[in-house]
């Protein structure tokens, strides 16, 4: 059976759930205030560590709540990722303990729900002990005793709204459009007002008030609850203009403690009556006070189920105008001009509490709302930090990726995502997309293989895959992503699915926005399945907002789909001229898969006025080569620098959105600077390089180290061929180049070929040092040749040289273009020889356990072989694989072709990296490149002698 997870519960098929007590109502329900809850963060490993590998341990913020009440103390026994999910673990615990069962009942109705709406708003305005009571709304009363005049003991609708959730759930009962409507919520209480015995409401505004004066001694003990404070409040919020082509701006709040908050709050907003305030729920964490306050438009207040007889406010005439903006970050429908602000009366204290916001608080909002930013945030590293292309148990840091997807769907209120694990067989999926019809026999050698290696004996274990789908509120699904790639770990299966589907997201949501597009009809395509008219109504407000600007840099948008997806914002972005750089060359530089630890600074710097604002620094940031953790242009610095060099470098401005999100002290003062007249700058240090996944696995078993023993294959080769000339197709940074400079050969030429210019620039740099060196000392020198170009191509300039190589570099490209390159080598440049290696999938089992500490424990149950050795491979062959592969292609190119390796003794399960040596043999006729014009499409990036390092 597949095991189904939800984030939430869920309801039936377009049908709200029921409203149910939760355990902390039942114990207010009982205590009030006596209740008293204690939340401790702790922090605690993240699951899935590389054990034996030198990686810092993950860790996660948690929590663990304890419950103090009158004769009894109750601590969760375990802990939670949200706060309100530990203090309702440890009510329930109380009340199990207690014994008490949910006494009040949910109206079944709307009529039900109606009669209870109206009891509630008069029992609390009718309760003489309301000011020694734990009520929401105690503290808005207190205040209305400290009013003089008319307005003497009298609250605006608008705080039942805000303050008491149990209202808010009735309304949500009577009409569910309420729960995305605060001002159908206003109306549904003001016509419940009317109706409610001892309730005073007037037709012309909506102020509340008792219809009895409060005795004395009510008053007396609401005010002794007043510390006595006078002086006015200033308070900093956001005014968010409903016209789109106005920028919200911070305005200052000053608020009287003799006066309702919301009616200062209001009279920002240039209303007629202030008493006509609409409040929309919390925004961002549910712990703040932060709320949209606007006035109630001249609209007819009347609900169908409010009995429509109720005269109404206004002639009902004027057209609402919906702010978008404003709209989007809560949630609910918002009219008009409106205001964020954080001002609010806590449970406990009647005093007024308040707290700034500013246009960062106001642009992290948003920030969180997009697929990635809730990871940029929880790195701490808004500029830099970016939604990883894969996961890796070991190098992945921040929130994972099942809570950021949880997260993006609370926050785009979708229903929780829905995972289906399934189990299968190793052996159904081991291979990944490797596997052929042919291979059955080849399984079943595998499968014994893992039994005789001690995979707790047993012969078929358990592998995982998962699939996500998401709903929308009113379970409506949206999205079902489903894959074959299986894995070893049930968390890993999740974890990859939802990042897969987090990027979906991000690329789909950013082409949607910039470009107009339109989403595909219902088919499913990478694994996905798409729902089309759902999902545009869904994210219709998203694009909306984000679409408006046309695309224009300035956008939010722009923030979405970050990761590399577009191929042009790529090659704009892909490389820094670096300036200033510091340190002397350790000669320790990161590769593509390796862990590097940087400490930078991110700086504004206002060219005119010479001003510098430091946005962002971060002293240790971790991120792996080559998966999209960071923006281009910082990967494209790092990788230029050697351990503890630093540099700079001028980077491309940002969306303003970011640099606000970013600026909690500056926001204010960057908000009035021009973007035309500013440059982003930052200072990098790289602290230290910890080497890729596969190197670190290998290194731990094999002395020397598997890539020191595919040179000294390749050097017995030359020799015994006595070759002057080699061609290393992918030569990445050179180290094979390199390593061949430290062996005595006959060498007298050189060449790396390979399409990334980062690698050929870093090999150039080790190379130049080598020869300079070799140089002084009168030995002899090769020629050595860089080219940047694609290993498919071919150039005439490397025609039948004595030997060509290719080191582990076919498994990082798909198995189609595998096959195009052998085929290009062998039939166009023809080299004399041509040595082949990549990794043998069988292997794996053995790599992963040499990773365990302790080499004599068993390995995990269930744990399987590695799946690849690095994220990045594409495939992985077994030998029958890698054999029928040159063998095909020996046959085709009249080559003969020989197997062999590195990497343990060659018997079962073969060695760790297996080789193929191609060897021409001799043909009737022999072709020549003389005479011929012939293709050179490979850019000369180094040469040596007369060499010149390539520019950055």
């Amino acid at each position: 059976m597949p095991l189904r997870l939800r984030g939430g519960g869920g309801s039936k098929r377009g049908m709200p759930a029921p409203p149910t007590t939760t355990p902390k109502a039942l114990v207010h329900q009982r205590f009030g205030a006596k209740a008293c809850y204690s939340v401790e963060e702790v922090r605690e490993a993240v699951d899935g560590g590389c054990p034996g590998l030198a990686l810092p341990q993950q860790t996660r913020s948690v929590y663990r709540c304890s419950l103090d009440l009158p004769g009894l103390t109750v601590v969760t026994p375990g802990t939670f990722l949200r706060k309100k999910d530990a203090e309702q673990a440890a009510a329930q615990i109380a009340l199990d303990k207690l014994g008490i069962q949910p006494t009040a009942t949910v109206p079944s109705n709307p009529e039900e729900a109606w009669d209870e709406l109206i009891a509630r708003i008069s029992g609390f305005f009718a309760d003489e002990n309301f000011p020694s009571s734990s009520h929401p709304l105690i503290g808005h009363m207190c205040v209305t005793f400290r009013r003089t005049g008319d307005r003497f003991g009298i609250i605006p609708l608008s705080a039942i709204a805000a303050c008491d959730v149990k209202i808010n759930t009735l309304c949500k009962l009577i009409d569910p459009k309420a729960e995305f409507d605060p001002l159908l919520v206003l109306s549904l209480i003001y016509n419940a007002a009317k109706k409610s015995p001892g309730v005073s409401v007037s037709d012309s505004n909506l102020w509340i008030q008792n219809q009895k004066p409060y005795s004395p001694e009510a008053v007396d003990v609401a005010l002794q609850r007043w510390s006595g404070i006078t002086d006015l409040i200033e308070v900093d919020g956001i005014y968010v203009p409903c016209a789109m082509e106005d920028e919200p701006k911070t305005i200052t709040l000053r608020l009287s403690h003799n006066e309702h908050y919301m009616v200062d709050i209001v009279s920002s907003l240039s209303a007629n009556d202030s008493s006509h305030a609409v409040v929309s729920r919390t925004v961002g964490k549910a712990s703040s006070e932060i709320r949209l306050y606007f006035s109630a438009p001249n609209v007819q207040f009347v609900s169908k189920a409010s009995n429509n007889g109720v005269s109404s406010l206004g002639d009902g005439n004027m057209e609402c105008l919906i702010n978008k903006r404003a709209s989007y970050i809560s949630g609910q429908t918002i009219y008009g001009d409106a205001i964020l602000a954080n001002v609010g009366y806590t449970r406990r204290d009647s005093e007024l509490h308040t707290e700034d916001v500013t246009l960062s608080t106001y642009y992290r909002i948003l920030l969180g709302k997009l697929p990635n930013g809730n990871y940029k945030m929880s790195r701490d590293s808004i500029l830099v930090a970016e939604l990883p292309s894969v996961y890796s148990r070991c190098s992945w840091k921040g929130l994972s990726p099942r809570d950021l997807l949880c997260s993006f769907c609370r926050l785009q209120r979708l229903a929780e995502p829905c995972f289906t694990v399934n189990t299968t067989s190793a052996y159904c999926k081991v291979l990944g997309s490797a596997v052929s019809s042919e291979e059955m026999e080849v399984r079943k050698n595998t499968e014994n293989q893992y039994a005789s290696d001690g995979s707790n004996g047993k012969e078929n274990p358990d592998m995982f895959k998962c699939e996500v789908k998401i709903y929308s509120k009113m379970q409506k699904i949206l999205l079902d992503y489903s894959t074959a790639d299986t894995w070893t770990k049930e968390s890993d299966a999740i974890h990859n699915s939802s990042l897969k589907v987090l990027i979906w997201f991000q690329s789909s949501l950013k082409q949607l926005n910039n470009h107009g597009q339109k989403l595909s009809p219902s088919k499913s395509t990478d694994g996905f399945t798409i729902y089309p008219d759902n999902f545009m109504h869904e994210f219709a407000m998203f694009l909306s907002i984000y679409g408006n600007t046309g695309g224009d840099e300035s956008s939010t948008c722009s923030t979405v789909g970050s990761v590399s997806m577009d191929t042009s914002e790529q090659k704009n972005e892909n490389n820094a001229i670096l300036t200033q750089i510091e340190g002397s060359d350790s000669g320790i530089f990161p590769t593509h898969g390796s862990l590097a630890c940087i400490s930078y600074t991110a700086s504004l710097v206002v060219k005119d006025k010479a001003k510098r604002y430091l946005l962002e620094s971060n002293n240790e940031f971790e991120f792996e080569i080559g998966t999209g953790t960071v923006r281009n242009q910082l990967e494209s610095c790092v990788t230029q620098l050697s351990v503890n060099q630093s540099a700079c470098f001028i980077a491309e401005l940002p969306p303003t959105d970011l640099i606000l999100a970013t600026a909690t002290k500056f926001s204010h003062d960057l908000s009035k600077i021009s973007r035309d007249n500013c440059c982003l700058e930052f200072s990098v240090k790289l602290l230290q390089v910890t080497e890729p996944l596969e190197d670190r696995m290998e290194k731990a078993l094999f002395n020397p180290p598997l890539s020191k023993q595919r040179v000294e294959f390749a050097v017995r080769y030359i020799n015994e061929l006595h070759a002057t000339t080699l061609v290393d197709f992918g030569c990445g940074s050179g180290s094979l180049l390199d390593s061949l400079l430290e062996h005595p050969t006959s060498l007298q030429k050189i060449v790396g070929v390979d399409i990334s210019r980062k690698g050929l620039t870093r090999a150039a740099k080790s190379l130049h040092q080598k020869l300079s060196r070799k140089s002084l000392m009168q030995t002899s020198v090769p020629t050595a040749v860089l080219y940047d170009g694609s290993i498919t191509d071919f150039d005439s300039r490397i025609y039948r040289y004595d030997i060509g190589t290719c080191l582990e570099v076919i498994e990082h490209v798909e198995e189609d273009q595998a096959s195009l390159f052998g085929d290009v080598v062998l039939s166009s440049f023809c080299p004399t020889v041509l040595i082949v290696s990549t990794p043998n999938y069988e292997y794996n089992p053995i790599l992963q356990r040499s990773a365990m500490p302790n080499k004599e424990e068993e390995p995990e149950e269930n744990a399987g072989p590695c799946k690849f050795r690095n994220h990045d491979h594409k495939f992985e062959w077994t030998r029958s694989q890698f054999q029928h592969w040159a063998t095909g292609l020996a046959e085709k190119h009249n080559y003969s072709v020989e197997f062999s390796g590195v990497g343990g003794s060659g018997e079962e399960p073969g060695y760790a990296s297996q080789i193929a040596v191609f060897r021409r043999m001799a043909s009737s006729q022999e072709e020549t490149c003389q005479d011929r014009e012939l293709p050179q499409p490979y850019e000369l990036l180094w040469e040596w002698p007369n060499a010149s390092l390539p520019s950055h």
